[in-house]
């Protein structure tokens, strides 16, 4: 009963043409859940949320991991073993998860999508390798036909197209126009709503490339509704998806 009813929800928003909802970060503004968390995931799927997004790094010792942030109590993961930082926990006391940990919880959650974030590393070496470990993941835990990239990184972008050239990968910075995202190869554009501000004629410029636009971190009543009309606006990424959610059900 319960699939069916996010399943419902689901279909109504696509067919209705209203944006498609994100939780950024999982779900995690709400009782027992974090940033990055497993609990964060089941939260947004179980809210009936399109997809929740996550980010990658990679450690020392070459272990991907969910976790935002570059450095977890003063220490840099990409120069940490994934030995010592098992031993941190996140807010809601889980441990951070390994990569392979997180999409193994996503099998059972088969409709809410993943958006993997592959955060910047070090240099183009380590964001290859990151997005080569990343894409053999998803590819191995047979979650490939509902996995989405995006990434501040050009190198990174570049890498993940390469390697999984039928996957939506997606641009973060907000620094290149849609055409020249398009020249890339890549299937859309990822950009704050700042940027969107800055260069409204964007979202429908993408369109008409036959871009996918996502626009990001919106919350609050008033910017989802804003951002929730805006023509050319296919997903918004928000830390209030239960608001969202909700918004668009009493649009009119």
């Amino acid at each position: 009963m319960f699939l069916a009813s996010v399943l419902l929800a689901f279909c109504s928003l696509i067919t209705s043409g209203q944006p498609l909802v994100v939780a950024h970060r999982g779900y995690w503004r709400t009782e027992g859940s974090a940033q990055n968390s497993i609990t964060s995931l089941q939260k947004a799927a179980q809210a009936g949320c399109w997809g929740s997004e996550f980010d990658v790094w990679l450690t020392a010792d070459g272990v991907p991991v969910v976790f935002h942030d570059a450095t977890i109590d003063g220490i840099r993961i990409e120069d940490t073993t994934f030995a010592t930082l098992m031993n941190h926990r996140l807010q809601n006391g889980e441990f951070i998860p390994t990569l392979q940990q997180y999409l193994h919880e996503a099998t059972r959650w088969p409709l809410c999508r993943l958006i993997l974030e592959v955060k910047p590393h070090r240099n183009a070496k380590r964001d290859a390798s990151i997005s080569e470990l990343a894409v053999e993941l998803v590819e191995t835990m047979g979650l490939a036909s509902r996995t989405d990239y995006i990434s501040f990184s050009k190198d990174a972008c570049k890498r993940l197209h390469e390697l999984a050239p039928e996957a939506k990968v997606a641009y973060l910075n907000g620094d290149l126009t849609p055409l020249q995202v398009k020249e890339m190869g890549l299937t859309g554009i990822d950009y704050s709503a700042a940027t969107f501000d800055k260069h409204p004629e964007w979202p429908l410029e993408a369109k008409k490339l036959g871009l996918e636009v996502n626009v990001w971190t919106v919350d609050g009543e008033e910017e989802l509704r804003r951002f929730g009309a805006m023509k050319g606006i296919d997903i918004i990424t928000t830390n209030d998806p239960d608001i969202l959610i909700k918004t668009l059900g009493n649009k009119k």
